[in-house]
């Protein structure tokens, strides 16, 4: 029981993952990927105005309500990477038009090769974002 004259305690805030600026992928596997000296457990979107936390499992669960961050990005994204996982999907026609009408051209590919893409081509400081879903098997990214 707490003594009347102390301060009550503020509850704790719940954030969403975010990591404020552009880094490479270091690795990727067992449900997360490491970066900028840190790792994260799920999906991840990887965009000019940073890294975000992505509540996506499998890419049926992609729409554009889980892309807000792309959207709001989407002066700076030429090109947008999706990894889909251990296996090649195509994006949905409806949902690559959206994308394309904000003027971001779609790349579907495995999560490991959209990582590869990635790294390679945010060293060369194109226009690209990545929405990357987690895989179990690790890897090295370089």
């Amino acid at each position: 029981m707490a003594k009347q004259d102390e301060p009550i305690r503020a509850g704790i805030e719940m954030r969403a993952a975010h990591f404020p600026g552009r880094a490479p992928i270091d690795a990727y596997g067992a449900g997360g990927f490491r970066f900028a000296e840190m790792s994260h457990q799920g999906s991840i979107l990887m965009l000019p105005s940073g890294i975000y936390a992505w509540d996506v499992t499998s890419f049926a669960d992609i729409s554009m309500g889980k892309l807000s961050e792309v959207v709001a990005d989407a002066e700076e994204i030429e090109v947008l990477l999706f990894g889909c996982g251990n296996d090649l999907m195509p994006v949905p026609k409806a949902l690559r038009d959206e994308l394309s009408a904000l003027g971001i051209r779609t790349e579907p590919m495995s999560t490991g090769a959209a990582v590869r893409t990635y790294n390679v081509l945010m060293a060369e400081d194109r226009q690209v974002a990545a929405a990357l879903i987690a895989v179990d098997e690790a890897k090295l990214a370089r």
